[in-house]
């Protein structure tokens, strides 16, 4: 076998093929010379000029490859019948990282759909160099039309976030574009807390609540690996593995009260999914989530376009950070008073609300119902203690970013998010208090009752 001749068919032009909707066929041979054929289940994309298959058992193939690393494949185009010859080369096996951990997931949701979950387990990711690939069988029909170019889908709805003024504005344009340019009715923005190894749902859309502070482990799910990999990973077949947890998706109704967790808002049986992470400067900050109650609903293409997208979404979010605490920093008079604060007082006919805060986890309850925990939660906490002890209203993002008691990280906080978060949920739980945005880095407390503080020691 030969190097590709730069006009050559590659893998770019044959992508489809590679989306497992239709196994392939592969074929390897001893060193004695003795052929051997043998469906595949998954055949990953990895550039133009490399894939990698699936390393399930130590059987006739996988001796051959290890013995001549000579390898034909037989794969078809499933819109069109079209099918090709791919001829490579084993270079070597990974079995941890970005590319182990994408095919793991798909070939969790291959098994899934097949029934063969307790059968087919990644045991390594073996990587090729594609060095020919050509048509053998020409297409029996024309190549649809009238699909989406997510080409312009992507220009437009980079053109829709650009410009953005705020994370607020940011978090909401992004997902109205992917819903508006892709066609994507439900779509979540998760950023990432690095420091809990923890990420947080900050927006989301097309679900029946918005689950504004729902949170999944790092490493957990199609999110969670995506993050701790920082690596797309989608999923066309619907898998228990990569499933969330019942109680993430349905609540906890019915358990104690005071559990501190937020219901997740995903799809109870989702049959695609696709996790793109936010980075920038090789920073992860979150993760951009999509998903389909259909099979085989996200392509390659959408990947590419939403992985584009989601660098344009994090840089501006990491330009909007800068330049938040910039100016906060360069004004002079930048803590208000507390003598131009003082609200009205509520009416004395309106029972207080007793408002907990347990040092443990900064968790906050308003009543009995939990609100939030975490970061948010000690943000929470220091403005309705500075509230009831001075009477403030106005509040600073730099004032919070040097508290000492909110214990912020060094690097990353991710403040801005955190209390867009906050402010989602608590309108989320139409709570008595409430967040206004009054100027860059700045924003006003509003309490519309009278309030009990409790601190709940370790």
């Amino acid at each position: 076998m030969h190097p590709m001749a730069a006009d050559a068919l590659d893998l770019d032009a044959i992508r489809p093929c590679l989306e497992g909707a239709i196994p392939g066929v592969m074929a390897t041979c001893a060193t004695d010379g003795t052929p051997n054929v043998t469906y595949i289940s998954q055949v990953e994309y990895v550039d133009a000029r490399h894939l990698a298959l699936s390393f399930q058992f130590f059987n006739k193939t996988r001796r051959n490859v290890l013995a001549n690393p000579l390898a034909e494949l037989l794969v078809i185009h499933p819109a069109h019948g079209a099918m090709y010859r791919i001829n490579a080369r084993y270079l070597r096996t990974e079995t941890e990282g970005a590319l182990f951990e994408s095919m793991k997931a798909k070939l969790a949701g291959i098994a899934s759909h097949t029934g063969m979950s307790g059968v087919f387990r990644l045991r390594g990711a073996d990587l090729y160099a594609v060095e020919r690939v050509e048509q053998v069988v020409a297409p029996s029909r024309a190549e649809p039309r009238g699909e989406l170019n997510r080409l312009s889908a992507l220009r437009r709805a980079s053109q829709r976030v650009a410009g953005s003024p705020d994370l607020d504005a940011l978090f909401e344009r992004t997902l109205e574009a992917v819903a508006g340019e892709f066609g994507i009715r439900h779509a979540m923005l998760l950023m990432l807390d690095a420091t809990a190894q923890r990420l947080y749902t900050v927006a989301s859309r097309g679900y029946g609540r918005s689950g504004a502070g729902s949170e999944i482990p790092l490493g957990e799910g199609v999110v969670g690996v995506a993050a701790r990999m920082a690596t797309p990973i989608r999923i066309n077949h619907a898998t228990l593995e990569y499933a969330y947890s019942r109680t993430m998706r349905e609540g906890l109704a019915g358990h104690v009260v005071l559990e501190r967790e937020i219901p997740f808002p995903g799809l109870s049986e989702p049959g695609s999914q696709l996790a793109v992470p936010l980075v920038c400067g090789g920073q992860v900050l979150g993760v951009l989530f999509v998903e389909s109650a259909q099979d085989m609903r996200f392509s390659w293409d959408d990947e590419d376009a939403l992985v584009a997208l989601a660098a344009q979404v994090a840089a501006q979010q990491t330009v909007l950070a800068r330049s938040t605490q910039a100016l906060a920093e360069a004004c002079d008079d930048d803590t208000p008073s507390a003598s131009a604060s003082v609200p009205p007082s509520p009416s004395l006919q309106v029972p207080s609300l007793r408002v907990r805060h347990y040092d443990a986890d900064d968790s906050v309850f308003l009543g009995d119902d939990y609100l939030i925990k975490g970061v948010a939660g000690a943000v929470l906490w220091k403005l309705l203690c500075d509230h009831a002890q001075h009477g403030r209203t106005e509040f600073t993002n730099r004032e919070l970013r040097l508290a000492p008691d909110i214990r912020l990280p060094e690097v990353g906080d991710n403040l801005e998010a955190r209390l867009v978060l906050l402010t989602r949920r608590l309108i989320d739980r139409q709570a008595c208090v409430r967040l206004e945005k009054t100027g860059r880095g700045r924003f006003r407390l509003c309490v519309a009752r009278p309030l009990q503080l409790l601190n709940v020691p370790r």
